[in-house]
């Protein structure tokens, strides 16, 4: 009967759940109050939203876009590169699942550490390897999207009298192609962010709380009141 109460036994304490949900809530819900409208447009991927407009209109005036194919194939390039590295980590992180019993008696000899048990260790690591899984997808299709860009702007017609608006509504369009792809390029880089929150919970789930505490902080700073915000938005933000 003991055996069959330490089989049954949530595998998660009540410090640990409060940590856990804590984490969702905080990056769950900033994301969804980020991704509103009013706050986006006074955030760093508005600014951005409305340099990639201009950045679209010049390029109808362009007969040469040999600068900008270049410019659509660095940013391509980097999602390929942290969709890789996601790959990696979800990878490594697969192989130590086998050796959570010599992870755990190392993070016994730290000191403040939790003592967890095989169940809750391996959920920590599971957690973390749903974060890069997330990750991963959210590059491969914003590098995908950054495909449909190059045909989009290779498509986009010189701007001419009697052309005006179609290329206006081509330039919109292509923009916003781009600030979907930015979009998940930004939410597999906030993925890494949240890994590194992640990490502090196989020490604690204080330190968990803390450092998802942290990162929020982070980005929001980053994203609304950062100098690289100031600079971009120019004199058209609202203060």
């Amino acid at each position: 009967m003991p055996e069959l109460a330490q089989a049954t036994r949530f595998p998660i304490g009540t410090l640990d759940l409060i940590a856990l949900a804590w984490f969702f809530l905080a990056f769950g819900g900033y994301q969804l109050i980020a991704g509103r409208k009013g706050f986006e447009r006074r955030s760093i991927v508005g600014a951005v939203q409305a340099q990639r407009v201009a950045w679209m209109r010049n390029l109808a005036i362009r007969d040469n876009r040999a600068v900008d194919a270049i410019l659509i194939q660095a940013l391509s390039q980097g999602n390929a590169f942290f969709a890789s590295t996601s790959a990696i980590a979800i990878g490594g992180l697969t192989a130590i699942m086998g050796s959570g019993d010599q992870m755990r008696a190392f993070l016994r000899r730290l000191p403040f550490a939790s003592s967890d048990t095989t169940a809750l260790w391996e959920l920590k690591a599971l957690l973390l390897i749903a974060i890069f899984i997330y990750a991963f997808f959210k590059f491969a299709w914003a590098f995908r999207l950054a495909h449909y860009t190059a045909i989009m702007m290779g498509a986009t017609p010189v701007l001419t009298d009697t052309n005006r608006a179609e290329c206006e509504s081509h330039a919109e369009r292509a923009a916003r192609l781009i600030g979907i792809a930015a979009d998940h390029t930004n939410g597999g880089l906030r993925s890494f962010y949240y890994a590194f929150a992640a990490m502090a919970w196989f020490f604690h789930a204080l330190l968990f709380m803390l450092a998802t505490a942290w990162i929020l902080a982070i980005l929001v700073r980053r994203d609304f009141f950062s100098r690289s915000l100031r600079i971009i938005a120019g004199p058209r933000r609202a203060l």
